[in-house]
């Protein structure tokens, strides 16, 4: 098939009847994505709105780096499950074409993306400790609602075998959990950050964890995840009607439910070094409690949840502890290697990259020894402030 492009996408939508009776006369037709995958459309009609998404067979900034198209059914899969279970915390999906990899997910245009809110601003504010709870809880959501707890043996059996998304799991395994720790030709940084990474990996107990972290990614299916859950995968709209949206599941597959988590405790950590560089440190502070706010409504949710569990004649309440343990445990870890990876891994984010050349030499310094720090963390018993205590000192907010 051909892939859409803003002429062709009226009659892509005139052939899908469902599509053209909720957007009617269509009016103007965007290309908006700007990511390496997918090509991304918004649809405005005479009735209604709607956003395209369609798989592209290959990276976009490099098309000799093939990708399986078939990844759109499993985001697709991801979506509808993440919709049944918390609704008001992801897109709605619309509809989902199996043979054009087209999906068509509900328009969100009056939201706009976490990471570039958070960079924009100078002080504290409460709209983004509202956000970080609202991530809490649907993390406990999704997390408990798609696991054996949440459904059952047979079904979470099921699921976890449709959900199987090999291709983008190898692309999490090496640029998250492997190229940033080994050395890999995706590893770029600046000239005077080449020591700091040096050190980060050539630490024994570095590269450890990651090991660690990396099998249990590949072999602990606990929960469907969303599996790319960063300040860039998020929607925010603040105000009387605050919104929380987390978009772009296509790394979703079951996995360890501590990913997720740590996905995002990383990406505070990432906004809180770019704040230090801007010597905003009261900014700082409060984006690093943002890991506080986060764990503390997932795991209010998780509890609230754990009362309706499958088969409660074995999973007690020290069963409840143990797993809320090993989930905060696994964050941490986690946590560290994304740090680590969005500073000299493939795909760096804007915190770091859009600052003048000084501030982002030292604000890629604090975030790979708070990396560090976090790899090598030992705790043990579940503590709401693990994301400032271990990254107080090596961010410079000591």
């Amino acid at each position: 098939m051909d892939l859409l492009d803003v002429e062709s996408v009226p009659d892509y939508i005139a052939s899908v009847p469902d599509l053209a009776s909720r957007l009617g006369k269509i009016e103007q037709v965007r290309e908006v994505g700007d990511g390496n995958l997918n090509l991304v459309f918004i649809v405005q009609g005479s009735d209604g709105s709607v956003v395209l998404k369609q798989s592209l067979p290959y990276v976009r900034t490099d098309p000799n780096w093939p990708m399986t198209r078939e990844r759109s059914a499993r985001e697709a899969f991801v979506l509808a499950s993440h919709q049944a279970i918390d609704p008001s915390h992801v897109p709605g999906l619309l509809f989902y074409d199996e043979t054009q990899y087209v999906l068509a997910i509900e328009d969100l245009s009056d939201h706009r993306v976490w990471r570039t809110v958070l960079n924009e601003r100078t002080e504290t504010s409460e709209d983004d400790v509202s956000a970080a709870a609202a991530l809490g809880e649907y993390i406990a959501n999704v997390g408990f609602g798609t696991s054996v707890f949440g459904v059952g043996s047979a079904a979470h059996k099921k699921a976890v075998a449709r959900a199987i998304n090999p291709e983008l799991c190898e692309i999490t395994e090496d640029l998250v959990l492997t190229e940033p720790f080994v050395g890999h030709e995706h590893n770029v940084v600046h000239p005077l950050n080449e020591p700091d990474v040096a050190e980060l990996a050539g630490d024994p107990e570095v590269v450890h964890a990651v090991g660690l972290a990396k099998f249990a990614f590949m072999t602990r299916a606990e929960s469907l995840l969303h599996g790319d859950l960063h300040t860039g995968s998020v929607f925010v709209r603040f105000g009387a009607d605050t919104s929380v949206r987390a978009f772009d599941s296509e790394f979703g597959f079951y996995g360890p439910l501590g990913f997720d988590l740590g996905m995002l405790w990383a990406n505070y950590v990432l906004a809180a070094a770019r704040a230090v560089a801007q010597d905003q440190t009261s900014r700082a502070v409060q984006l690093v409690g943002l890991g506080r706010v986060t764990w503390e409504s997932f795991e209010r949710t998780y509890r609230d949840r754990w009362p309706s569990r499958q088969d409660p004649r074995v999973y007690g309440d020290t069963v409840l502890e143990s797993l809320l343990a090993q989930v905060w445990s696994d964050a941490v870890t986690y946590a560290g290697a994304e740090v680590a990876r969005r500073v000299i891994g493939f795909a760096k984010v804007a915190d770091i990259e859009s600052l003048p050349e000084d501030q982002r030499v030292q604000a890629a310094r604090r975030a790979l020894r708070a990396s560090r720090q976090l790899l090598t963390f030992h705790g043990t018993t579940p503590t709401p402030d693990v994301l400032s205590d271990v990254t107080t000192e090596p961010l410079g907010l000591a």
